[in-house]
């Protein structure tokens, strides 16, 4: 094990950084200590010699008591939650409660705290402590300090300590469909499946064939440039959606349109093309669609509309504003940011304010194929229910965004520069992963009362019965990347579980819906039985579910675990056709991801799928 300076130890520790970690295999590996300065300077934190990283020490500790409240204060349903509170030592201190709906509350007590004052800049600082008592309703609240006629006040989230499944789907199993949306094309759709083809589907498999729920790929937003993005997995919003699932007839000013009979040949130029072809011609596609939604976006609306509309903006807010000045900047720029003049890298910048007054067209365009979005995901979810599903769709909330892309640009102040997110080598990618997705920085999270995560999960939750969240160990810990390096040279950084999981918990309650996690690779062994106690769902794969205290063959299903949405298989992995052929292996073989000679693999796959066909007839 390599040996590293104890200051770099200490500061590495103290951003939640690991230096060493285990791998697949079991054994401890040192993480190199060019990568933790690499992720140190992640976190805005100089530390490449001796000197920086005692300054970097020294700089961590005046911060924490110079803030006179944490951050964000997160707890659970029925706990008594303690904080610190830092005044002028033998000032008094004056904490109160005021819940989300307004009502200000008392009950906060103090309870002893013995810590020593510290020397801030000649001014003695003192800590208590309080703790807010474990009866206060689920919810977003605030504690108030006032001290030597000063005011803060930091957020207090109290979420629930069991979510479960809703009421509706009771105590029995349920089953459903796993559809990638773009491939569920009909003659009405514009060569790419939409979103009246998915409320069809999940009528369909409702009515006749007794499905209680429809899992869908991730609908996030693609960026508005051609070449479109084909990897739903790779999106340049998670809060927002593709335009490219609208269907254009289902808009209702589609019926005033004058000039419908082109938007008809659009369509028809389109469908003729992709009855030619097998895979999905996306740029087309959306080429087409996006003239037909320019000529409806003009059609003058109601004034029932207009209200509704004006509700929507004022729902979405600053967020939504940002998106859609990033689209029409992205049009008139390129789909990198990062490649804009200085004056638009920022959303708060004057330059991205004057292009927006500048083409309020542009801008408009963008946010009002949200508000579309907005309509038919609400159509989908309510007929999918009208139809007897329990839980009706069930979202996909992709691991990351594209760095280039609407939320890097808007949510820059919250993402990590200069590293990636992705996985250790285990033993299905002994290279590793590299996903190319800014990670959230832990820090600012907590710093902004975690607002754009609790966003993105009331987003994505507004129009579901559920949602399954890719790598939900990504909540725990992720890998992080530092940029040029090879995913083996990473490291794993910590995050507030409690605060992630118990978020997104408190907005699944709220919309009544589950939470699915997606809890394979490599996982510590507690994040499981973790999210079990907390009422989430896992997620089990059949090619994963392996007895390995026995045989090591096909686990058999009697055994398998509850609590969890079992399936074949999933996006990170083979079509069930092609692990029948043994494709998976050859492609592997193709992109020099194997360890052992490629005859060997062969045949041990074969083996393996020997036992599973063995197993699916015994039972």
């Amino acid at each position: 094990m390599t040996e590293h300076a104890p200051s770099l130890v200490e500061l590495a520790r103290r951003f939640g950084i690991a230096t060493e970690y285990q791998d697949w295999t079991g054994r401890q590996v040192s993480v190199p200590a060019s990568t933790l300065v690499a992720v140190l300077a992640a976190f805005g934190v100089a530390a490449g010699n001796e000197q920086e990283r005692n300054v970097a020490l020294t700089a961590h500790l005046r911060s924490y008591w110079g803030r006179r409240l944490p951050a964000t204060l997160v707890g659970r349903s029925g706990d008594q939650i303690r904080f610190w509170v830092h005044v002028t030592h033998g000032d008094p201190a004056e904490v109160w409660l005021q819940l989300e709906d307004g009502t200000v509350c008392g009950g906060i007590r103090q309870v002893d705290n013995f810590t020593e004052p510290f020397d801030l800049d000649g001014r003695w600082v003192g800590e208590a402590s309080f703790v807010v008592p474990g009866d206060l309703p689920l919810g977003y609240h605030r504690v108030h300090l006032r001290s030597a006629g000063t005011e803060d006040s930091t957020a207090l989230v109290v979420t629930p300590d069991w979510l479960g499944v809703p009421e509706r789907l009771g105590a029995r199993r349920a089953w459903g469909l796993s559809t990638q949306l773009y491939s569920v094309r009909s003659r009405q759709s514009w060569g790419v499946g939409d979103l009246t083809d998915l409320t069809d589907l999940a009528v369909w498999s409702a009515c006749r064939h007794g499905a209680d729920y429809l899992l869908v790929n991730p609908l996030h937003a693609a960026a508005p440039t051609l070449p479109m993005e084909p990897s739903p997995y790779l999106p340049t919003s998670r809060r927002f959606v593709n335009p490219l699932y609208l269907r254009v007839e289902a808009i209702p000013e589609f019926a005033e349109l004058g000039k419908r009979g082109r938007v008809r040949q659009l369509r028809s130029d389109v469908q003729r093309r992709a009855a030619r072809v097998d895979s999905i011609d996306r740029d087309r596609a959306w080429a087409a669609k996006r003239a037909a939604l320019e000529l409806v976006h003009r059609v003058p609306r109601s004034a029932g509309r207009e209200l509704a509309y004006a509700a929507f903006r004022e729902r979405e807010g600053r967020p939504l504003d940002d998106f859609a000045t990033w689209c029409a900047l992205a049009e008139r720029f390129g789909a990198d940011w990062h490649r804009w003049p200085d004056s638009l890298q920022h959303p708060g910048a004057e330059g991205v304010a004057r292009f927006a007054e500048k083409h309020p067209h542009a801008v408009d365009f963008h946010r009002w194929m949200q508000w579309q979005l907005d309509d038919q995901l609400a159509a989908v979810q309510s007929q999918a229910v009208r139809a007897g599903m329990a839980l009706g769709v069930v979202h996909d909330l992709a691991v990351g965004v594209h760095p280039d892309g609407a939320d890097a640009w808007a949510l820059q102040d919250a993402l990590a520069p200069g590293v990636s997110a992705g996985a250790p080598p285990d033993e299905f990618n002994q290279l590793g992963q590299d996903w190319s997705q800014p990670p959230w920085r832990p820090d600012r999270l907590e710093q902004q009362e975690y607002r754009p995560f609790r966003a993105l999960i009331r987003a994505v939750l507004r129009h579901a019965g559920g949602v399954r969240i890719d790598h939900i160990i990504g909540l725990f810990r992720l890998w992080w990347i530092p940029a040029g390096a090879p995913p083996t040279e990473g490291t794993y950084v910590r995050y507030d579980h409690e605060a992630m999981i118990g978020i997104v918990a408190l907005e699944a309650q709220r919309a009544g819906a589950l939470v699915v996690g997606e809890d394979l690779g490599t996982v510590e062994p507690w994040v499981r039985d973790y999210l079990l106690l907390r009422g989430l769902l896992g997620t089990s794969i059949l090619w994963f579910e392996l007895d390995r205290d026995g045989c090591g063959g096909p686990l058999p299903a009697e055994r398998w675990r509850e609590y969890c949405l079992a399936s074949v298989t999933t996006h990170d992995l083979p079509p069930t056709a092609g692990y029948l052929a043994g494709d998976h292996v050859r492609l592997r073989e193709s992109l020099g991801l194997l360890t052992r000679p490629v005859a060997e693999e062969l045949a041990s796959d074969r083996t393996e799928l020997a036992a599973w066909l063995a197993e699916l007839r015994r039972v």
